[in-house]
Parts: structure tokens; sequence; C-alpha cells
């Protein structure tokens, strides 16, 4: 025995917006070389020492997407364990307050609810796709 301590996972504390505009929803693409690099998900990223969690968020869309966001409710939050990471998810329905511009040359689009299956997201999507996809899909 050494004497050293397991060495866990980080955990990574991360926002994320719902934007809903038309019927559709806002998705940005991970860039090459990223953790998930070329899967869809929903626009936002790490919170800072100390930051709120709608303080990230509204820091994130405007870093992101050169526009503002109004954060309204969380609808969803999920802790996910990677391999090499802990990621505590909290996803936000969000009103951008602009024309979103694709500001650090990511992949975007919109997309209808019955497109969200079809995507590659990350794992830890899975649930909020699911309950997305099914909540209205008769509405």
């Amino acid at each position: 025995m050494t004497g050293l301590a397991p060495v866990l996972p980080r955990r990574i504390v991360v926002t994320a917006a719902v934007v809903e505009q038309d019927g559709r929803f806002l998705v940005t693409r991970r860039p090459r070389g990223v953790h998930l690099e070329g899967l869809w998900e929903f626009p936002g990223g790490k919170c800072e020492e100390g930051e709120t969690h709608v303080a990230s968020l509204e820091r994130e869309i405007a870093e992101e997407l050169s526009t503002g966001g109004v954060v309204g409710r969380e609808v969803f939050s999920i802790t996910h364990s990677y391999p090499d990471r802990v990621v505590e998810l909290h996803f936000f329905e969000c009103r951008l307050t602009g024309s979103p511009v694709a500001a650090l040359g990511q992949e975007m689009r919109w997309v209808s609810r019955e497109e969200l299956r079809s995507l590659p997201f990350p794992p830890a999507d899975e649930e909020l796709i699911r309950r997305l996809t099914t909540s209205r899909d008769k509405g």
C-alpha cells in the first residue's frame, strides 16, 4: 500500500441554454479538440469559480452566440460520470435578445423536436432530449 489517496475525477459544473423559437431548438456542435468533440449540445459552458448558474449562462451566451439572453427557469439538471470527469449539468429555459452568431466558429442550427432525436448528443443530455421530444409531441 502506497498511502496515496485515489485520484477522483474532476467535477465540472456546466450550464446550458434551452432556446426554443418557432418550434425549433438552437443547438451547436462541439468543435474538434475538445471533450466530446463532434457531438451536438445546447449552448452553454463551464461555471467559473464563484459564478452563479444564471451569470455563467448569460456570459456563455454572450461569448458563444454574440447576443444577450434572458435566463428563465431551470428545466432539468443531471450529474453524469464520464471516465475522466463528473459533469453537473443545469439546463435553463432561455430567450435570446438578438440574433445568434456562431462566435467561436462552431456549427450552429435550429432543429425541430423530431430532429433532436436524430442528432448525436452527449450521454448527459439523453434524458433532456427524451423529455423535450415526448412532452409536447401532440402539442
